[in-house]
């Protein structure tokens, strides 16, 4: 069980709840508890399906045969990969099945929705040619979650396209890219000798680091404009004592190991103060 729940990796869950809990907020008044609620549990069962998903799919290409940070099931050779797999797949069947519920209740275009989802799950770095290991992670991360997961979850619920949740879902979005930015800025050495071309790879160490101190700062700085739309939503800007440190410790020397953990809290607090505001003024 231990080593299960290790390879669900649970410190990256916060990524799957925040889109969701800032969508319910943007969907205000018109949220529907049971709704946010089903949102919730696809949001987080793709989330550990497609870390089953990494694992299993960087295991078996190498990728993670001499990694830093916490080992893999696969990579580290406590699981079988079969076994991996199938979790993968069990984390995907519970988001379908609750996707279905969704879609049922609200309209039969979010089985499209919910299949692109998966898809671009496993194809991550499954598949002949993942996305992953040709640079388009962040891509991917700030679409679905940041803008499937965020504006979608309001949809659901308000059952209208929301310009409100759109806006809410670009710093969602750019801080959820700037964790998958962090951890490839971990990885670059290893992800070089392995052939894994990621965006951190192309850029280099300090190309890396701008970035990610780009993504920071443009999200902190554009979400307190959703204040013209929702007066509290500026309470976002309370997190900035978390954003300067983080930024400062990618550019420097020693950015690598503790700069996940300190992104992971950043995109924790920042989406419950933009929950928050965006409650407050509904």
């Amino acid at each position: 069980m231990r080593l299960w729940i290790q390879g669900a990796r649970l410190r990256t869950l916060p990524a799957a709840v925040v889109p969701v809990a800032v969508g319910t907020a943007a969907a205000a008044p018109d949220a529907v508890w049971w709704r946010a609620s089903v949102a919730l549990v696809v949001a987080v069962a793709l989330q550990v399906g497609v870390n089953y998903a990494n694992d299993y799919s960087d295991g078996i290409r190498g990728t993670d045969a001499h990694r830093e940070g916490p080992a893999r099931l696969v990579g580290g050779g406590a699981v079988a990969p079969a076994l991996v797999r199938r979790a993968a797949f069990g984390g995907f069947a519970v988001a379908a099945a609750a996707g279905l519920a969704l879609a049922i209740a609200v309209t039969l275009w979010l089985v499209a929705v919910g299949l692109a989802c998966v898809l671009a799950a496993w194809y991550y770095t499954g598949g002949r040619r993942p996305y992953g290991y040709a640079g388009f992670g962040e891509a991917f991360v700030f679409v679905f979650f940041g803008v499937v997961a965020t504006a979608g979850t309001a949809f659901v619920q308000a059952e209208e396209f929301s310009r409100l949740a759109f806006a809410a879902a670009v710093p969602v979005g750019l801080l959820a890219s700037a964790l998958l930015v962090a951890n490839n800025l971990r990885d670059i050495p290893r992800d070089r000798e392995s052939g894994k071309l990621t965006l951190a790879v192309r850029l280099g160490e300090r190309g890396t680091a701008w970035l990610y101190a780009a993504l920071v700062l443009v999200a902190i700085g554009v979400a307190p404009l959703l204040g013209i739309a929702r007066s509290w939503a500026p309470l976002s800007l309370a997190s900035l004592p978390l954003a300067v440190p983080a930024v400062r410790l990618a550019l420097s020397a020693d950015a690598k190991s503790p700069l996940l953990n300190h992104t992971a809290r950043l995109h924790s607090v920042f989406g419950l103060l933009l929950t928050v505001g965006l409650a407050l003024s509904a």
